[in-house]
C-alpha cells in the first residue's frame, strides 16, 4: 500500500514540475525598455491615437466619449469635453492629415475639425448606414476614408457632406479591420473563424478559411504589403511575399503562453513589437526571425491591446485602464550607440 502511495507522489511531483515548466517563458529578455508609462487622468478604454502635422499635438480617444490632447509630444494628456446630446458615445479612431482631423465612433458618429481640433463639427450620416463607423483615415484636404464594424467603406472628398460606398456588399460582424497603406483592407470575423480582403477596383469582399484550426485574433499589413496574422495560442504568421495567397511557417514567440497576442505593429522595416495580455511585449530585431521579450513592464496592470508607431522615433501602446506606454527612442540601442 505505501508502495503505491509513493508511486502516486512522484506522479503528482512530476506533474507538478511539467506545469512549472510550462508557464516559464523560453524568451530571452530584451537588454533594454525603451517604454514608460504614462499617467492619464481617465480610467476609460482607449483606443485609437493620432497626432496632426505637429508632432507634439496629439489625440487620443476611448469608450465614454473620451477625448484627451496632449501639446507636448504625448508626456502629459488633458481631457477635453466636447458637446455631444449625451457621454454614451464610444470613439473608436481617430485621424488626421496636417490640422484636419476626423474622429468616428459609435453609436453612429462622425466628427470633422479643421483647426488642428481646437473645435470639432459633427458630421450627419445616413440612418441607413450598414454598421457604426470604426475606422476612419484622413487622405488630405476634405479627404477621409470610414469603415464600419460591417465591412462597408467610404470616401468622402468634400469634407464629408457626401460619402460614397467604394464596395457593393458589407461582410458581415467583423472583429477588428486593418487598412494597408496603398488601401487595401483585410477583416476578422467576429468570432475568428475566417477572415476577407478587399483592395480598390473589386465589388466585394474576398472571404478566406483561416489556415489552421486556432482561431483568428488580429490581422495587418507589413509596409511591403505583406500580410501579418495573430490566432488563439500564441500564433504568429506572414503571409509569403512571392506568393500573398500563401503563408509562411507559423512562429511561436513564446511556447506555451497562456496570454494572447492582441496586435503587431512595426517600428522599422526589420524591428517588429507584439503586444498582448496581461501587459505583455515582444520584439523581433529581425523582421520576425526571432523574438526577445521586454520584462520590464509585465507589473503594469493592463492588457496592451493596440501599438502605434507614428514614426520611428514616436510610438505608442495602448492599455485597458487609462494605460498608456510612450516609445523612448533614447534608450534604443540604435541611439545608444549613435551616442558613442
Amino acid at each position: 500500500m505505501r508502495s503505491k502511495v509513493r508511486i502516486w507522489q512522484r506522479i503528482f511531483a512530476l506533474f507538478a514540475v511539467v506545469l512549472m515548466c510550462v508557464g516559464c517563458s523560453n524568451v530571452p529578455s530584451t537588454s533594454y525598455n525603451p517604454w514608460e508609462v504614462i499617467s492619464l487622468p481617465t480610467e476609460a478604454k482607449l483606443l485609437d491615437i493620432a497626432f496632426t502635422d505637429n508632432p507634439k499635438h496629439g489625440y487620443l480617444v476611448g469608450s465614454n466619449a473620451t477625448l484627451l490632447e496632449t501639446k507636448d509630444g504625448g508626456n502629459t494628456w488633458q481631457p477635453i469635453t466636447l458637446q455631444l446630446d449625451d457621454n454614451k458615445y464610444r470613439f473608436n479612431s481617430v485621424s488626421f492629415a496636417g490640422k484636419e482631423g476626423w474622429i468616428v465612433g459609435e453609436p453612429s458618429l462622425v466628427l470633422h475639425s479643421t483647426d488642428e481640433g481646437n473645435s470639432w463639427s459633427r458630421i450627419p450620416l445616413s440612418e441607413k448606414l450598414p454598421g457604426n463607423p470604426i475606422n476612419v483615415l484622413a487622405l488630405g484636404a476634405k479627404t477621409a476614408e470610414m469603415a464600419t464594424d460591417v465591412g462597408a467603406i467610404y470616401k468622402t472628398t468634400d469634407g464629408g457632406q457626401n460619402w460614397k460606398a467604394q464596395v457593393e456588399e458589407a461582410v458581415g460582424v467583423v472583429r477588428n479591420m486593418e487598412r494597408s497603406a496603398d488601401g487595401k483592407y483585410v477583416a476578422v470575423s467576429a468570432k475568428g473563424n475566417f477572415y476577407s480582403t478587399w483592395e480598390p477596383g473589386i465589388n466585394a469582399w474576398v472571404p478566406h478559411n483561416r489556415n489552421s484550426s486556432r482561431r483568428v485574433e488580429n490581422m495587418g499589413f507589413t509596409e511591403n504589403g505583406q500580410m501579418w496574422m495573430l490566432a488563439r495560442g500564441g500564433q504568429v504568421q506572414f503571409s509569403d511575399p512571392a506568393n500573398p495567397d500563401k503563408w509562411l511557417e507559423v512562429q511561436y514567440p513564446e511556447v506555451s503562453t497562456s496570454w494572447g497576442l492582441l496586435d503587431l505593429a512595426y517600428r522599422t522595416p526589420e524591428e517588429v513589437w507584439i503586444s498582448g495580455g496581461s501587459a505583455n511585449l515582444l520584439r523581433s530585431p529581425d523582421g520576425g526571425k526571432t523574438w526577445e521579450k521586454d520584462r520590464d513592464v509585465e507589473n503594469v496592470p493592463a492588457n496592451f491591446y493596440k501599438i502605434v508607431f507614428l514614426s520611428p522615433e514616436q510610438g505608442f501602446v495602448i492599455g485597458d485602464r487609462g494605460i498608456l506606454l510612450k516609445y523612448q527612442p533614447n534608450i534604443a540601442p540604435d541611439a545608444k550607440s549613435e551616442a558613442a
